[in-house]
């Protein structure tokens, strides 16, 4: 997706490669450009959407960067734009330096399952209690947990 949404309304650049799109370009786009060009699926309205409301200033994400909300309460904002869940929550967190939260998604719970128990499936409460050791710090651990191979 983030693919498709470079290719199609990002501008070049003096390299020749593509910027990603402002939320002026993507606001212009509807919910089928989402669905049939990018490949959202039913997602699409949610880009729509919040594309709109970044275009507009009636949501204003570069607040995140400075805001001296709690990370508990960072999230539940994050979660109040439809189509944002945990995943993409803290996923966004981790991108502000917060590493509360574990992000678990497939990749993360296969890799998990493959390294800390033997390819077996678990809960995700195990995986909590795993890394709950890390605090405030446990997202980041989960992560070089899980990418160590990647350089080695």
């Amino acid at each position: 997706m983030v693919t498709n949404l470079v290719e199609k309304l990002g501008v070049p650049s003096k390299n020749g490669q593509r910027t990603f799109p402002t939320a002026e370009a993507m606001a212009v786009a509807d919910a089928d450009f989402y669905r049939d060009e990018i490949r959202a699926g039913y997602r699409s309205p949610y880009f729509v959407e919040l594309a709109e409301k970044v275009a507009s200033g009636s949501l204003d994400l570069e607040t995140w960067l400075t805001t001296d909300l709690p990370t508990t309460e960072l999230k539940k904002e994050m979660k109040k734009i439809k189509g944002v869940g945990d995943y993409a929550a803290e996923t966004m967190l981790k991108m502000l330096g917060r590493y509360d939260g574990l992000a678990l998604d497939s990749w993360l719970r296969a890799q998990f399952y493959k390294k800390h128990k033997n390819g077996r499936k678990c809960k995700d409460k195990t995986i909590e209690r795993y890394y709950k050791e890390y605090g405030e710090w446990k997202g980041l651990a989960i992560w070089c947990d899980m990418t160590e191979r990647w350089f080695a």
